[in-house]
């Protein structure tokens, strides 16, 4: 995908995700920052950031699990496991009680929200937990990756949402 489509398709995803009332009435979102051309959310942090709209966590991979740390635009990032930017250790952790809503990256997801991701398989560890699973998921990719069905394992957990630059669809629906 040339950078232009890459970033009119982000930018269109992001438009999709402000227009949901799931996104609006969320305080502490989670999020990620796009790797391997993954949608660029980036304009979704600046614009909701401004006079405390959104709380924004971002991941750090520690071992075989996800650790939220709380991010404002300007705050600088590492690179962290896998080569990921990540927030740094001393950022405050925001605990799953806060989360409202979490945006998943996604390499593809199927229309019952199960998705693919690099295959570490953090994402699915966190959201079985019981701490997570009552808190609202999306996926976030490219309409060519939303899929009719992937194969699925056991520890695969569904999302409640997947949003493309074509629209944010509920699963279920």
């Amino acid at each position: 995908m040339s950078a232009e489509d890459w970033r009119e398709k982000s930018d269109r995803i992001c438009s999709h995700l402000q227009a949901s009332p799931l996104f609006e009435q969320a305080k502490t979102v989670l999020a990620y920052v796009s790797f391997r051309q993954e949608p660029d959310l980036s304009r979704l942090f600046a614009e909701t950031s401004k006079e405390g709209k959104k709380i924004w966590g971002f991941p750090r991979c520690v071992e075989k699990s996800l650790i939220w740390h709380q991010w404002k635009p300007g705050e600088l990032l590492q690179t962290g496991a896998y080569g990921i930017w990540e927030p740094h250790a001393d950022l405050p952790i925001i605990s799953p009680l806060e989360v409202d809503l979490i945006l998943v990256p996604s390499v593809a997801c199927d229309q019952r929200g199960y998705r693919l991701g690099y295959g570490g398989g953090y994402y699915d560890r966190m959201l079985s937990s019981a701490e997570w699973q009552s808190t609202p998921t999306i996926a976030i990719l490219f309409d060519y990756a939303y899929l009719t069905e992937l194969p699925i394992d056991d520890w695969d957990q569904p999302l409640q949402g997947i949003c493309t630059e074509e629209g944010l669809r509920l699963t279920g629906e």
